[in-house]
């Protein structure tokens, strides 16, 4: 791909730039049409505002086409040549790219005012253009034209399979964003062989908006939350919502030392359809375990709690080297081989050749792990720890590793307790160069603990937005922070972004509305089907406190919509908020500092379900889709987008492989049979099962149809595959495209870190989770730092702890740091 900037856009040859391809992750695209037989008839013809469309005007400089360009980077050779073999006319462009190494190739129209095709945001516009190609690697790319950014890479939008004689590819853009007054776009090839392009063509294609009108008052623009009449019969701190539409809820012991002695240890599967919960056998303490969903839909889950900490502080939480796997069939869990080592509340990533990375957490010996984890789609197992990259460093507890479009992972300072990591608190970790690069900008890096990070609809435009967090170790008022940040930027760095809207806060005296400063940690962050991001729950002290707020984020606009319905139960440590597949949102738990657990279980209809009737998706022709393939729907009416969205599998505000993905659409004459092109790329959307969301113009989505993206025949290499630097003469021809991957990131000025020397651990307080194990069972969290506005004193602590319903508190030995048992009876604040 481009950097963001046109100028640079235009250089041929880059410097330093490593060679770096999705296709060494071993997921190819698998060219499959699945059922389709032929394109859809296009829509409706209009204007044309392509300029120079048949490219029969011709520059006297270079005989290049009036009005378009060549562009790209990276190593490769190539030539863009006009030629008389045109689809009609005389004239056509062909580019051929004849080695590669790295990079791409494109011809475009030309980023000039008077060439480039004006839009108006908030418009689509059906693209097509007739080609013909050798090469599967080539793609529809746009560029869009921001008022006050300038010219900026936009999307991909369709994948052209080989075709010896001249075919119609035809695509409609997303809808234009804010800011956007003109875009371009063309051919990017990317692997060796040749395209020849003629007779381009642009048309507005917008849906007006239908103007349903709402009869449910307030809920029309805040939504609304139902508590259900049943409860959650588990003390669950992890929620995964399977490929089936159940959702499964994990709470190995649920923070209770009572059942962990017992050894009872509990699941629960939930089903949306009929409200029941079915309590499942759970082998081991899951509790705080990590855990992600497989690319077959099984659930991994790592590690979980070997120990309690003990009173005396002799150690600290310990973790545990069990794993198992979660199958929706059987709704049972299987034991696989042990990890390394033991990782209590360790990461999980999602990559693109469906391999699990993990890291951080504690050891058995409460020491942190310095470990880095793999395992292997291909072999079903934890690999050696040879077998794995390894940096030595200590990222922390839960730390929200994202997967960049290539392969790299972005650490986004968001975690769990203590401090962030050393430097800016962000960086990008360089698996196959085993190098860590510090990302500036994050704002208060040490007070992020539970805040939450989201990569924004949709992941094509690799933006992540940062909101909220605290510190658990010293306690301050939770903030009101967020940050954002484009992972397309040569050099990208957070930026400040919104504060987070106020809500009203309970701090034992009843809700009062926030003031100043104050914010929340323990955010739970939805991406929803409408392209938003629903932030809800949250608390402004450790394990207190509980903010009741909710708001909508609008990728397209950077802006909250404040004021949203809130869950009337307090959400904050142990909770979480997901999607379900009819458009809803679920939130369980919350398990405060005194070791109660709320158990009810609340329902948000947000306001596009009170927008009148939804769009239905009557059919999709497959469900088993491949990568850089065409698939077919049917829906009941006109829609504006369509997009996948992977289901839920988060804790401790923490679900790193939480994305949205945009299907660009081609759209039949009838409007409702519709080709949905989807990204060569794994990395954007690695695989699995992902639901299946068509949106009409007014923001209301359908219910889910659950698809699969990838399998056996994506996990080979292409057939014929070209080696890099093979020239086109001689080389196979493969059938399939590779995975496009873009230069994004290429320039970053942070001097990259090698690996640390190999060590066993880094050494981690017992108190890291903010705790004083002086007072109390195992499970109850008096704190080690009171908030501020708390006396220092024995009324003052003792006062605050009733006010928190902490009960009866025994001191575990002789020791009294908080001086809260004056009379020394053994009993605190009695």
């Amino acid at each position: 791909m481009t950097p963001l900037r046109p100028r640079a856009r235009r250089t041929q040859r880059r410097s330093g730039k490593r060679s770096r391809t999705a296709a060494a992750l071993l997921l190819t695209a698998g060219a499959s049409f699945g059922l389709l037989l032929a394109a859809p008839a296009p829509a409706t013809a209009g204007s044309n505002l392509v300029v120079n469309p048949g490219l029969e005007s011709l520059r006297a400089s270079d005989a290049m086409p009036t009005c378009w360009e060549k562009a790209g980077w990276g190593d490769n050779d190539f030539t863009v040549t006009t030629t008389d073999q045109s689809h009609s006319g005389g004239k056509a462009l062909a580019l051929s790219v004849t080695r590669r190494v790295s990079g791409d190739r494109k011809v475009l129209m030309a980023e000039d005012s008077s060439c480039a095709p004006s839009v108006t945001p908030s418009h689509q516009y059906d693209l097509s253009l007739w080609y013909k190609s050798t090469t599967p690697d080539a793609s529809v790319t746009v560029f869009r034209h921001d008022v006050k950014a300038g010219w900026q890479y936009w999307t991909d939008l369709k994948t052209l399979p080989v075709s010896a004689g001249y075919t119609r590819a035809t695509v409609r853009t997303p809808v234009v964003p804010p800011g956007t007054d003109q875009i371009t776009w063309g051919v990017s090839v990317y692997g060796t062989g040749s395209v020849t392009t003629d007779d381009y063509d642009m048309e507005d294609a917008t849906q007006p908006a239908a103007g349903a009108v709402c009869t449910a008052g307030d809920a029309c623009v805040k939504g609304s939350w139902a508590v259900m009449p049943f409860k959650n019969p588990v003390r669950s701190m992890h929620s995964v919502v399977l490929h089936n539409g159940k959702v499964l809820l994990v709470a190995g012991s649920g923070n209770d030392p009572a059942m962990f002695k017992a050894g009872t240890f509990t699941s629960a599967v939930y089903d949306p359809k009929t409200g029941a919960m079915k309590t499942i056998p759970t082998p081991v303490d899951m509790f705080c375990a990590g855990h992600v969903q497989l690319s077959d839909g099984r659930v991994l889950i790592m590690s979980g709690n070997k120990a309690y900490p003990a009173a005396d502080g002799s150690h600290g939480y310990e973790g545990f080297k069990d794993s198992y796997i979660f199958d929706p069939s059987s709704e049972s869990y299987v034991k696989t081989n042990d990890m390394n080592e033991g990782h209590w509340y360790p990461s999980a990533t999602l990559l693109g050749n469906g391999d699990v990375i993990s890291f951080g957490g504690l050891k058995e010996d409460s020491t942190g792990s310095v470990t880095a984890e793999k395992f292997s789609q291909a072999q079903q197992k934890w690999l050696p720890r040879t077998e794995v990259n390894q940096t030595w460093s200590y990222w922390g507890l839960y730390p929200s590793m994202i997967l960049m479009q290539d392969g790299r992972l972005f650490y986004s300072g968001s975690h769990v307790f203590g401090n962030g990591t050393p430097g800016t608190g962000a960086s990008v970790y360089d698996y196959d160069a085993n190098k860590i690069t510090d990302v500036p900008g994050l704002q208060d890096k040490d007070n992020r603990d539970q805040s939450m990070s989201v990569l924004l609809p949709p992941a094509q435009d690799q933006r992540v937005l940062t909101m909220g967090g605290g510190q658990v170790n010293t306690n301050p008022e939770a903030s009101r922070l967020t940050d954002l940040i484009d992972l397309k930027a040569p050099n990208p760095r957070y930026t400040p972004g919104p504060l987070l809207p106020q809500g009203t806060v309970d701090q034992g005296q009843g809700p009062k509305p926030e003031t100043g400063a104050q914010g929340k940690m323990y955010v739970s962050a939805v991406l929803m089907p409408d392209g938003k991001v629903l932030e809800t729950g949250g608390g402004l002290h450790d394990r207190a406190d509980p903010v009741f707020e909710a708001s909508m984020f609008n990728p397209a606009t950077n802006t909250f919509q404040p004021g949203l319905a809130t869950d009337p139960i307090p959400r904050t440590y142990h909770s979480s908020a997901f999607l379900l597949p009819d458009g809803r949102v679920m939130a369980v738990g919350d398990n405060p500092g005194n070791g109660t657990f709320d158990d009810h279980v609340s329902i948000y209809t947000p306001p596009y379900l009170y927008k009148g009737a939804r769009p239905q998706i009557t059919s999709v022709a497959n469900n088993r889709w491949q990568y850089a393939s065409t698939q077919r729907m049917t829906v009941d009416r006109p829609v504006v987008k369509a997009e996948l969205i992977r289901p839920a599998a988060v804790t401790h505000s923490s679900d790193p492989n939480q994305r949205f993905v945009d299907l660009p659409m081609t759209v039949g004459a009838d409007g409702t049979t519709i080709d949905l092109n989807v990204t060569s790329n794994p990395n954007l959307a690695p695989p699995g099962w992902y639901m299946l969301f068509a949106v009409d113009a007014d923001g209301v989505p359908s219910v889910a149809s659950w698809v699969h993206l990838g399998g056996p025949d994506a996990l080979e290499a292409p057939k014929g595959a070209a080696v890099k630097g093979a020239a086109v003469k001689g080389a196979a021809v493969k059938d399939k495209a590779a995975p496009m991957v873009h230069d994004f990131a290429g320039k970053m000025t942070e001097k990259a870190k090698a690996p640390e020397p190999a060590h066993t651990s880094h050494p981690v307080p017992v108190t890291i989770s903010g705790c004083d194990r002086h007072y109390g069972a195992e499970n109850v969290c008096v704190p080690t730092a009171f908030p501020k506005t708390v006396p220092p004193t024995t009324a003052g602590r003792c006062a605050w702890l009733k006010a928190h319903d902490y009960g009866a508190l025994k001191l575990n030995g002789r020791d009294d740091p908080l001086k809260l048992d004056p009379d020394r009876n053994g009993r605190a604040c009695d």
